[in-house]
């Protein structure tokens, strides 16, 4: 006992070091009724990382053989009974530490003094207590389950949060002390010279009086539980974090920075608890995720921030002090910088920046409709490290932008607007590289195009847009004054950066580009504009490495089909896209009529010539009948050509739902769609919808009898009725058809370019068909 009355102890010399006759000899150790439940084994984060990091303590004083002190430990004695104040949480670790070091090295006994550790706030903790200290640990595995599988656990213990609590304490030591020698671990906390874990106690009496009696321990409790608050998370972060960079010279500076100027810097993006702390975790969070990719490590989201830090910022790690300098770079670059300037500045439509640049208009989550981009710092201050429906709140792309801007600002990079815009359009048009996993190497595709303006060297971003990159700046090397057209057309909601779809040709980029504008800013043309592409020629493309078709769509709730059509593949690929657009936005550019009549005007003589030659081919009928193009419609599939195998547009067509891909959902068959739109009377056939593969036969019934039509590559295909009553019937309408013996009614067709096509429009053969199959009464 020292002269200011606390004592060095452990906890088995808790117990044993005092004489009994004492007056503040400890025997046993009880818990208080005052005190609240056993909280180290909750499960949250912040829990879990104060549990652990007690345990990686424990574990290297008893492993390494550095004894630890755990600071005070006091509280009042009475009758050999210590009550502790302050100190419980602790105790209580300690406590199951033992019995499981006890257990394990075969020394358990219940005559010790230090069993004697109980609670009183529950009577179920303490048989609990009582419990363990009866039945040491055996075999291997999960503690909890053990102690759960004994058939002196009682059921009814599952709804004490302190014997819970215990539990999940018990399977943390277990994962921490499982390969420990337990008989030196045990002998290392026996030390009685050299203690693993030690504290001091102090033991309380003569605390003075309230209202004229002796103060008890709980009145001094509750005085000093009303003057403080336990630390928040970030406060137990910043003092971790320090610890991990107590190696450099500035850990004193990263503490003065965060309470001062980093503070304000972030100050007006606090909360309404009026604090910064979570803002300025989830930024470093963000620069810790870039030190993580810059060292080719892609395991750390999801796991705790403290512990991803001192991976990265610890002195074990190779590039520590690269890291920690660019941590401060990334603050300080925005108190030299002003956040909302630096943006304002670089992104958004409507004004040039340096050396008179367009700004380079943004599309992520944030960016309003002219195309100013929500401040990208703020951006990530709010939401970095969220994730709803498993979707990253602020996307791998904002990060790389982000991260591009501070490349700029502590680098100085050259060129930066026109190396950015480049940036922007790769990172929108890989949408299926952005992947945790790649994001290593597409940091280094940001380093080559920030640092190097090396777009040629880019190697896992969409590799069609590192194509089209170049051949934009090698159009703008010898056409300078473009660049304001290339710029804005970039710049469209559609397009996003990917120019593969336009003719890089001088003499009409500027006209064609105005005309591209006009005619995609009114989707209520949408409906004439895909009759006027298809009358112009074949534009439309399979979908990368897949079976449909895209043609885009006339609904503006699913432009995103015509991103998809334009976007994405090589130019190559893109060929007759391109051409076929060009002649149509020619077209457009070269009249000052309204566009919807010169639309409409291209539709009508394409139409004319079609029947003026009685050719009749696929174009004709998605031209002809707009049905066949409704409802948003940009997706289809079609059979492959009987003699070249190949996959072309014909008279076999399933016609997906807007926004809808998969064979698997409802569909139309485009030309029974048409037939029925052509019937005076819709009602005697059913309004059918389809799934399965598109070389499924589709077939149009109608409701009376339920005999069927369906479209074949050289006419109609009659199915007889499912009644045998209508039999008769069926067999003289199809002999007035002209059915041969498979009750098959083939078209008058001649062959062009080594393909059949229809001499009759088919849709109109195929209203009367069924006309004349309900008025035989069928």
């Amino acid at each position: 006992m020292t002269a200011d009355g606390y004592r060095k102890t452990t906890f088995l010399g808790l117990t044993k070091e005092c004489e009994s006759g004492e007056a503040l000899a400890v025997q046993r150790v009880e818990i208080p009724l005052f005190q609240r439940d056993y909280a180290q084994g909750r499960e949250n984060d912040s829990v879990e990382r104060i549990r652990s990091d007690f345990l990686d303590v424990l574990f290297s004083a008893i492993d390494d053989k550095q004894s630890v002190g755990l600071d005070f430990v006091y509280g009042g004695v009475s009758d050999g009974t210590l009550r502790p104040l302050d100190g419980q949480q602790r105790l209580t670790t300690l406590f199951l530490l033992h019995w499981y070091i006890a257990s394990r090295a075969g020394v358990l006994n219940p005559a010790d003094g230090w069993t004697g550790f109980t609670y009183a706030t529950r009577q179920s903790a303490r048989m609990f207590c009582e419990s363990l200290i009866a039945h040491p640990l055996e075999g291997k595995g999960s503690p909890s389950a053990w102690i759960k599988d004994r058939p002196w656990y009682l059921f009814l213990w599952r709804h004490d949060p302190t014997i819970q609590s215990m539990l999940v304490v018990l399977d943390a030591i277990d994962e921490r002390f499982r390969e420990t020698d337990a008989a030196a671990a045990w002998a290392r906390l026996n030390d009685a010279d050299n203690p693993a874990v030690w504290f001091l106690l102090l033991p309380l009496s003569g605390l003075g009086t309230v209202s004229g009696e002796e103060m008890r321990p709980e009145d001094l409790y509750i005085k000093m539980n009303s003057r403080g608050k336990p630390l928040t998370e970030f406060e137990n972060f910043k003092a971790h974090f320090e610890q991990t960079i107590q190696w450099s010279p500035r850990s004193s500076d990263f503490a003065l920075n965060v309470d001062t100027r980093w503070s304000d810097l972030l100050w007006h993006l606090r909360g309404d608890d009026d604090l910064i702390d979570d803002e300025f975790l989830r930024y470093l969070e963000f620069v810790t995720e870039i030190c993580e990719w810059r060292d080719g490590r892609i395991d750390g989201a999801g796991q705790r921030l403290d512990r991803r830090t001192e991976a990265i910022f610890g002195q074990e790690c190779p590039e520590h002090g690269a890291h920690l300098d660019f941590l401060f770079e990334a603050f300080d670059a925005w108190c030299r910088h002003p956040a909302p300037d630096v943006f304002a500045r670089l992104f958004g439509s409507d004004r040039p920046t340096e050396a008179n640049s367009p700004r380079t208009r943004l599309f992520f989550r944030g960016a309003d409709e002219s195309g100013d981009s929500a401040n990208l710092l703020e951006a990530c201050c709010r939401s970095y490290g969220e994730s709803r429906a498993r979707t990253r709140v602020f996307s791998l792309g904002q990060s790389l932008v982000l991260y591009a801007v501070l490349l700029h600002l502590t680098e100085g990079t050259p060129d930066f607007p026109r190396r950015v815009r480049i940036l922007r359009n790769l990172i929108e048009a890989s949408s299926d590289q952005l992947r945790p996993q790649r994001m290593p190497a597409i940091l280094d595709d940001v380093h080559r195009v920030i640092r190097d303006g090396a777009v040629e060297m880019v190697a896992t971003l969409n590799q069609a847009q590192v194509d089209d990159e170049k051949h934009k700046a090698e159009f703008l090397a010898k056409h300078r004054q473009l660049q304001d057209a290339l710029y804005a057309l970039e710049d469209h909601r559609l397009l996003r950066g990917s120019l593969g779809a336009f003719e890089l040709d001088a003499t009409v980029f500027e006209a064609r580009a105005r005309a591209f504008e006009l005619l995609l800013s009114q989707p209520q043309s949408w409906t004439d504009l895909l009759a006027s592409l298809l009358a112009s020629g074949e534009y439309q493309r399979q979908r990368t490495n897949s079976r449909p078709f895209l043609f885009g769509t006339n609904s503006s709730k699913h432009e995103g089909a015509w991103r998809e059509l334009l976007t994405g593949p090589t130019r190559e690929t893109l060929t007759q896209t391109r051409i076929v657009f060009g002649r149509l936005l020619d077209a457009v550019a070269s009249t000052t009529t309204d566009p919807v009549q010169t639309m409409r005007s291209i539709t009508a003589d394409y139409l004319a010539q079609c029947e003026a030659e009685e050719r009749f081919d696929w174009r004709y009928y998605m031209v002809k009948y707009p049905s066949m193009r409704e409802s948003g419609s940009s997706t289809y599939y079609t059979e492959r050509d009987a003699k070249s195998g190949e996959l072309t547009m014909g008279y076999s067509v399933c016609m997906m739902r807007a926004g809808v891909n998969g064979l698997n959902s409802n569909y139309r068959d485009p030309y029974l769609l048409a037939i029925v739109r052509e019937l005076e009377d819709p009602s005697v056939v059913e309004d059918k919808w389809f799934t399965g593969y598109e070389d499924a036969p589709r077939r149009l019934p109608l409701v009376r009898s339920g005999a069927s039509i369906r479209c074949v590559a050289d006419g109609f295909e009659l199915r007889v009725p499912e009644l045998e009553s209508f039999t008769g019937a069926f067999e003289a309408a199809c002999a007035t058809l002209g059915c041969d013996e498979n009750n098959r009614i083939r078209l008058a067709q001649v062959e062009v370019d080594g393909r059949n096509m229809d001499a009759v429009d088919r849709v109109r053969a195929g209203a009367e068909i069924v006309t004349r199959l309900a008025e035989a009464g069928l």
